[in-house]
């Protein structure tokens, strides 16, 4: 059996009441490129396409803190996603097993609520975005929101988050040719996973479980600027001394990186990206994803060449049967497979 921990759906009231209308009408419009994004009928034909395989849903972009500053609003999209997705995976079991709680940081509480909210109506745990709005995760005013999963002990899927208006150069005001997207994401991905490292809010929360998405992006290519090059933090920094930062942690940097996250498998068909990350991360931190619904084939093209590039590799069975769905139910702790 192989379980896709990290595909996208819009729920449909989502899509026709929300995305669909108003301000957002053109978001709508994009979607309608990508129908089994929010279309049942097609999504339920994609997975049908491959034999023993089933999807974890999860909301897609844009972020619900962007799409409005009301926490009362984003706490109410956030509601109407998340009951979406509970009852799409009680009509479907047999194709989505298990789904993800969107939750809204535009405030803290609500946040919280909606996570409690969620997880208790059977998300397998919540997904926030790599910043909010603009505002680091480690911005103290998060604080209980990290708290709270602590206490919950479910995983939190880590989406990047970056648009156009981060520009590539100090002297633009906006990134070119979609460089925000091809290498901003996966810079975005590593300097939130670097953020919670120093600011000592893993150290803080030692029972936090964070999914990475796409293989944390650039981190496993940079291993070697992790480990012994932030070994030597502070010598090239002279506004901060990272230093004494470095030393209060209760690990090298590295180590986190390792040992302190989950990743997953969508790499995109890159095969040496893919070669690459199983080399960086433990193999129970590993959890196959594919991306759905985005790629060139109707939502059929990343999952085919993502489980053809994963069976290429040789690998002991116990290792592909963990990664294929073990080590997903061991951080959810739920039992997705019959």
């Amino acid at each position: 059996m192989r379980i896709d921990a990290y595909t996208h759906f819009v729920p449909t009231r989502f899509y026709k009441e929300v995305l669909s209308v108003g301000s957002f009408a053109d978001i709508g419009k994009r979607m309608m490129g990508v129908p089994s994004i929010y279309d049942i009928n097609i999504r339920l034909k994609v997975v049908d396409k491959f034999k023993d395989y089933a999807q974890i849903l999860t909301y897609p972009m844009p972020p619900l803190e962007i799409m409005t500053k009301d926490p009362a609003q984003a706490e109410e999209y956030a509601k109407i996603i998340n009951d979406g997705f509970a009852e799409l995976c009680k009509k479907h079991p047999d194709h989505f097993p298990g789904w993800v709680g969107q939750v809204p940081l535009t405030a803290p509480d609500a946040g919280v609520r909606e996570a409690q909210r969620a997880i208790k109506n059977g998300a397998l745990g919540v997904q926030i975005y790599t910043n909010v709005a603009g505002k680091p995760l480690d911005n103290p005013e998060f604080d209980p929101f990290w708290k709270a999963m602590n206490k919950l002990g479910k995983p939190i899927w880590l989406h990047p988050s970056r648009g156009a208006s981060f520009a590539d150069y100090q002297s633009e005001s906006k990134s070119k040719y979609e460089i925000w997207w091809t290498f901003g994401w996966s810079y975005e991905t590593a300097a939130a996973m670097a953020r919670l490292v120093f600011s000592r809010i893993i150290d803080k929360y030692p029972n936090l479980k964070i999914i990475t998405h796409h293989f944390g992006g650039i981190v496993p290519m940079l291993e070697g600027r992790i480990g012994p090059g932030w070994d030597q933090i502070g010598a090239r920094t002279s506004d901060e001394d990272l230093q004494k930062v470095a030393k209060s942690l209760k690990k090298r940097p590295l180590d986190y990186f390792k040992e302190n996250f989950w990743t997953d498998t969508a790499a995109f068909s890159g095969k040496p990206a893919t070669i690459c990350g199983l080399a960086f991360y433990p193999n129970e931190k590993i959890l196959f994803a594919s991306d759905c619904p985005f790629d060139p084939e109707k939502g059929t093209f990343y999952i085919r060449e993502t489980l053809k590039i994963l069976d290429g590799i040789d690998m002991p069975k116990a290792k592909r049967k963990a990664i294929m769905y073990g080590n997903l139910e061991k951080v959810t702790g739920r039992k997705l497979v019959k």
